[in-house]
């Protein structure tokens, strides 16, 4: 039993002491002493509740600190049991408030740094308040910072009728507003409802079209400048060499014949480096002057059965079944584009499956929801997941030999004729599909 219990035993064992004496004074007609242990025995049953109360005390004024998370305090553990458990509750707060403001600082400043506009509103009985908004959302809309969101009402009516038609469900679109009277811009915008027990949130996201679009093609030219780059320097880099050799070589008085043999080599190396560059430059011209199709009225299947007589050579070289599917479909194409995009993918197929034991591609024709599908898909060792969103780059490739620009040629074409090239990985191989409007 500790010392703060003990005195509070004394004082009350003083008190019921002292009113048994009292009442024992009291009926024997001693009214000096039976007032004198009456006095006695209240000061005990004072003093007993004054000690508790003092206790009762500290402890209420630890759990309010801790409910209006005021952790200013440094209480000391103390020998009585109840306060005892209020101080260690005490710190085991502060130390969660902590915790949790450490975790909110560190997340905000995340948030901060996104490049995309974010805001976050949650719900109470009066309507949406602004639960967070990073710097990007208010600097692209151009708006200050308010804690609720029917203020920006009359700041952005454009951008919040667009909020309010979403119902503040999940949703994703493409819209054109004007910001402060200027030009319209394009924007992405992508909104989110989050819920849980007890409260509703809604996560708005925005990114200016325009700026993603140029931030897609810096990392295009990048990416294309490396490859250049790289390219010329492989090339350059051993030419310089043997020029400053043929330089060192024909300053000599007397030319030897091994020095002669060396020279011829010399030549020769550069004269394939020089192929390879002009085959290179070639290549890029191909991509970047690619020429406009003329567009005529083409039965897509005769298109595919022609590509595939042609290459039929090689598929039975390669022992190479093939497996087709082919609707009757019209397009507006050029014919000789398609065919060269055709024999691209063809071509990658045969290559993907040369290690396979079993060799099969398949070709699919058909008509999709007002679109026209054609897929050439594989059962070979498929592309890997590192390098799936790179091999469309120009000059990118994994193979020997290979120049790089059949994937970047092929889309290229596909895109002029207003369709799109799409790469889906199978559990077993690759498969193409080039999409056309009907």
């Amino acid at each position: 039993m500790n010392k703060n219990k003990v005195i509070w035993l004394i004082f009350m064992l003083l008190a019921v002491v002292c009113g048994i004496f009292a009442f024992d004074f009291y009926s024997q007609s001693k009214w000096f002493s039976c007032i004198l242990f009456s006095l006695g025995s209240a000061a005990g049953i004072i003093s007993a509740q004054t000690a508790a109360l003092s206790y009762a005390q500290k402890t209420e004024k630890l759990l309010l600190a801790i409910q209006k998370k005021d952790f200013s305090l440094f209480p000391k553990t103390e020998e009585n049991s109840l306060v005892d458990h209020a101080v260690k509750l005490y710190y085991q707060s502060r130390e969660e408030h902590l915790s949790f403001s450490s975790y909110k600082l560190l997340y905000e400043e995340i948030l901060n740094q996104l490049e995309t506009g974010l805001m976050i509103l949650s719900e109470n009985n009066n309507g949406w308040e602004v639960f967070y908004v990073n710097p990007v959302f208010l600097e692209i809309l151009e708006i200050p910072k308010y804690n609720f969101w029917n203020l920006y009402e009359s700041k952005i009516p454009d951008f919040y009728k667009i909020i309010e038609e979403t119902h503040y469900e999940n949703s994703q679109e493409f819209f054109d507003i004007s910001i402060n009277e200027n030009a319209k811009q394009s924007y992405s915008l992508r909104t989110k409802q989050v819920r849980n027990t007890q409260h509703r949130f809604y996560i708005i996201t925005l990114e200016s079209v325009q700026k993603i679009i140029e931030q897609k093609e810096k990392h295009a030219w990048n990416n294309l400048m490396k490859v250049i780059s790289h390219e010329l320097l492989n090339t350059l880099t051993p030419v310089n060499s043997l020029i400053q050799n043929l330089e060192y070589v024909a300053n000599q008085d007397v030319i030897e014949k091994e020095d002669q043999q060396d020279m011829k080599e010399s030549l020769m190396v550069i004269g394939s480096k020089s192929k390879q560059l002009l085959n290179f430059v070639d290549d890029y011209r191909q991509v970047a002057e690619l020429p406009k199709p003329v567009f005529k009225k083409v039965f897509l299947t005769d298109v595919v059965e022609s590509v595939l007589n042609i290459l039929k050579p090689e598929f039975e070289k390669n022992q190479i079944t093939m497996v087709n599917s082919l609707e009757n479909t019209i397009v507006f194409a050029d014919e000789k584009m398609i065919e060269r995009c055709l024999i691209n993918l063809y071509l990658n197929a045969v290559y993907a499956v040369s290690d396979s034991v079993e060799k099969i591609i398949k070709t699919e024709l058909k008509t999709r929801n007002k679109r026209i599908v054609l897929s050439v898909e594989d059962n070979g060792a498929g592309i890997q997941k590192e390098i799936q969103d790179k091999i469309f780059l120009p000059f990118f490739t994994t193979r020997s030999g290979g120049s790089g620009i059949g994937l970047t040629l092929s889309k290229s074409i596909i895109e002029a004729h207003k369709g799109y090239l799409n790469y889906k990985p199978l559990e077993q191989g690759s498969r193409f599909e080039i999409w056309f409007v009907e």
